[in-house]
């Protein structure tokens, strides 16, 4: 082959290759490695944002798991084996058998109805969040039951309404302090005598169903009937006698 022949071959193949991929320059390759790295910082940025957002939620769900934190959630709706509810935006699954300590007959009952719970079920991935009003009311039962009624008891006023005053027992339990039963004498509000805050003396009237009735009156009553019937002792400084002679001893004819 001649070398002009060559030369003719090499013109065609380098002519070929230039149409099939033109040559990128420095800048043109830096300019596309500068969007590359600015898409990718900004996914990262997307993603971080929206996992740690809902990563902070679901790690709160789990504290407040382990703390057994104690929620009031309003049910949504009823659905198959339970009812549907909402935690801080989260959807939340009550089972039926989580509802009540009681035999939950119907689910749809408990339609907009709110409930005290603790959660028992924290599964990120798989976004499950699962309450129990049920162990929150095992709980209320155990604590009530070391008060009984006639126990004197000490408490703060947690907080007064026109029909009375609740008052904050141990370990978390409560009870109503009717209007009635504040002062021997008769009130218009609470507040004339109870601040809140203020350490009080109740007597426990009953305990029936999860509910304390609590007085003051009753005891402020007792301590004035222990007053009034209060006996002392008095020293005798001599004899009584009916005989004659002893009546007569004393005198001088």
């Amino acid at each position: 082959m001649s070398e002009e022949l060559n030369k003719e071959l090499e013109n065609e193949v380098t002519e070929e290759v230039k149409e099939a991929a033109p040559m990128e320059t420095m800048e043109d390759y830096a300019a596309e490695l500068e969007a590359s790295y600015k898409t990718l910082n900004q996914r990262h940025i997307e993603i971080t944002e929206e996992e740690s957002g809902a990563g902070a939620k679901w790690a709160q769900f789990a504290q407040m798991m382990e703390d057994r934190t104690v929620v009031k959630v309003k049910i949504a709706e009823a659905v198959k084996g339970g009812v549907v509810t909402s935690l801080e935006e989260v959807r939340a699954f009550i089972p039926a058998s989580q509802l009540s300590t009681e035999y939950v007959e119907k689910l749809e009952d408990w339609q907009g109805k709110y409930v005290e719970a603790v959660i028992i079920t924290v599964d990120p991935e798989k976004k499950r969040l699962v309450l129990s009003g049920r162990e929150v009311e095992k709980e209320k039962k155990e604590r009530m039951a070391q008060f009984k009624a006639g126990d004197v008891v000490e408490g703060t006023v947690d907080s007064i309404k026109p029909y009375g005053a609740f008052i904050k027992l141990d370990d978390g339990v409560d009870g109503l302090l009717h209007i009635s039963q504040i002062s021997t004498q008769r009130i218009k509000h609470p507040s004339a005598v109870l601040t809140e805050g203020q350490t009080v003396k109740v007597k426990i009237l009953s305990a029936q169903e999860g509910k304390l009735s609590l007085s003051m009156k009753v005891l402020a009553e007792q301590q004035a009937d222990k007053e009034e019937h209060e006996t002392f002792d008095y020293k005798e400084t001599g004899s009584v006698s009916t005989g004659l002679g002893d009546l007569l001893k004393g005198l001088k004819l």
